[in-house]
């Protein structure tokens, strides 16, 4: 017996965890997780630092037939644009078949390839975990705007946020940034749904889905995104960081094992210097304007990606007034030179210049 959702509501839940989903990186978590039990459908993303479930309630199905599948980032634009096509109020049939999740209304049908041996985390344990982390006291915590909250994400790349109670503003904190939101009142979804504001409210509600599992911690419980491939550039301020201070102990460490004389000396050296300059200029920006940083580190990690290095500095140079064409001339002669033996391997240039 398939499960039957209506086309708005199968949107809304593609909507509500879409801005989630992890990168092509951590393939278990590159998608939207479509899952269903004797009682609701959800749908649950992860990008390792969020988590998102979001579910509805069904009556089609029987409980001998529980189903897990993932579906694949590609493939949701194509899922939601067909979704916003029906009429809201069609009902859309979700029935598996090998390596394939089919979505059917009564005017049309999409099916979407899976991998049905696609493990995912236990994203019940994680949120179980959460919940519990609570105080114990059953206290009532404060309802947010989000689009109000989303007001504070100019105010720094990372913020600490204190929560007090029920009806009392949250505290906001940054680098030389205070910040405060009133709460609203917490909205019903529908006639007759329930107001969530205690932990032991959202603990009752939520109990049918997270009793299935032991709390955990989400550090240990996601799958972590393997190392990046020597050609993937981070793209994030703190990876580039890493790379940047990693590559100058490296290139520092080869230099001094390496005979002063040769070429990999000089360019073991010249690596470094760049890398340590990269990171205190990056260092200096981040302190100067982060966002700004940020947006600079992702650019030039579309540069590097692109790799026609030489076309974007050669681009660089004539902007900046520079005159490239004599510096590949130098370069030439510096060459010749050094293939004739005037200048030896490792010999600094201006020094082989004169």
């Amino acid at each position: 017996m398939p499960i039957t959702i209506n086309a708005h509501q199968l949107g809304r839940l593609i909507d509500r965890t879409i801005g989630h989903i992890g990168d092509e990186f951590t393939e278990p978590l590159h998608g939207i997780r479509l899952e269903a039990d004797t009682a609701f459908l959800y749908a649950i993303a992860s990008d390792r630092y969020t988590v998102a479930a979001a579910r509805y309630r069904h009556d089609g199905l029987d409980a001998a037939e529980p189903f897990a599948r993932t579906l694949p980032a590609g493939c949701l634009p194509s899922l939601r644009e067909w979704t916003g096509a029906q009429p809201g109020s069609d009902p859309v049939s979700i029935t598996l078949a090998e390596g394939r999740v089919r979505f059917t209304t009564p005017r049309s049908e999409l099916g979407i390839a899976v991998d049905d041996s696609l493990a995912y985390f236990d994203w019940r344990g994680i949120l179980r975990g959460v919940i519990e982390q609570a105080d114990g006291s059953g206290g009532e915590f404060p309802a947010l705007d989000t689009r109000l909250l989303g007001r504070f994400a100019a105010a720094d790349d990372m913020v600490r946020v204190r929560v007090t109670a029920d009806q009392q503003a949250i505290l906001i904190v940054g680098e030389d940034f205070l910040g405060a939101q009133m709460p609203a009142r917490a909205r019903r979804d529908g006639v007759g749904a329930e107001t969530l504001t205690t932990f032991d409210q959202v603990h009752d509600a939520w109990q049918h889905t997270l009793s299935v599992s032991e709390a955990a911690t989400m550090a240990d419980g996601i799958p972590a995104e393997p190392g990046r491939r020597r050609y993937e550039a981070a793209e994030s301020i703190t990876e580039t960081v890493e790379d940047l201070l990693k590559h100058t102990l490296r290139t520092t460490h080869d230099m001094f094992s390496t005979d002063i004389s040769s070429q990999a000396f000089a360019a073991y050296a010249a690596s470094g210097v760049m890398a340590w300059s990269a990171y205190r200029y990056l260092e200096a920006l981040h302190r100067a304007d982060p966002k700004l940083a940020a947006a600079v580190v992702a650019e030039t990690a579309g540069q590097l990606d692109d790799g026609a290095l030489g076309e974007w500095a050669w681009d660089a140079a004539k902007s900046a007034g520079h005159d490239p064409e004599k510096w590949q001339v130098e370069f030439d002669k510096q060459l010749a030179r050094r293939k004739n033996g005037t200048v030896k391997p490792g010999q600094d240039q201006a020094t082989a210049a004169v």
